[in-house]
């Protein structure tokens, strides 16, 4: 056993304490971790080593709550951010686990949250939401959950609308086949693009004759 002798706070980081067992640097905590020590306690090397555990993990946590708090993000892209920082998969479930209690990664509420944004700025068909939730780590009955009220007609002709303004000014056939091709690129099904060209051709010719 040995007694700490010292708890300073780093003068880098006022949130993380340098402990010193019996006069000599033993390892740095966060506040959270070394909140419960005290100069003249007596601590064995299983404690302090459960101790650096804990701090591992609650490193790991701030740097995922600060990577969630850009945006939202699923699972996978927490996952990924914590690896790149070589932080062991152990630490990781634990994170994660964290975070799913705390309501901080939910990938249905992301999955949700995504396919809104989605449709509200840049509408797509679902097969494009498909492919990117899938990237995003989403499990597929959470995606067809969140596919299923999605509304393609309305979008592509959203998408359409917009896009057409830049190819008012060519001829017909060159129209068709711009804004088929970027309905196309949207992941919006032929059945639906067939539809919505002629609609929206009438409309600018329309404008163009008024």
């Amino acid at each position: 056993m040995k007694k700490i002798t010292a708890l300073k706070l780093q003068k880098r980081n006022k949130n993380r304490v340098n402990v010193y067992l019996d006069g000599e640097f033993a390892a740095g905590l966060s506040r959270i971790v070394a909140g419960w020590l005290q100069i003249g306690q007596e601590i064995s090397e299983e404690k302090l080593a459960d101790l650096l555990a804990k701090d591992e993990v609650e490193i790991a946590l701030q740097r995922a709550v600060n990577f969630i708090s850009l945006r939202p993000r699923s699972e996978k892209e927490v996952r990924q951010n914590l690896y790149k920082h070589k932080i062991d998969e152990e630490t990781i479930q634990t994170v994660l686990e964290k975070l799913r209690r705390g309501g901080l990664v939910d990938d249905s509420g992301f999955a949700e949250m995504w396919v809104e944004n989605r449709s509200k700025f840049r509408p797509r068909g679902r097969s494009l939401l498909r492919m990117e939730l899938r990237q995003k780590g989403i499990q597929d009955p959470v995606i067809e959950d969140n596919l299923q009220d999605v509304d393609e007609g309305s979008l592509a002709y959203r998408a359409a609308q917009k896009q057409a303004r830049k190819y008012a000014h060519l001829e017909r056939q060159e129209f068709r086949k711009k804004l088929s091709g970027f309905l196309a690129r949207r992941g919006f099904p032929y059945a639906i693009i067939y539809d919505i060209i002629p609609k929206i051709w009438e409309e600018f010719s329309s404008q163009q004759q008024t």
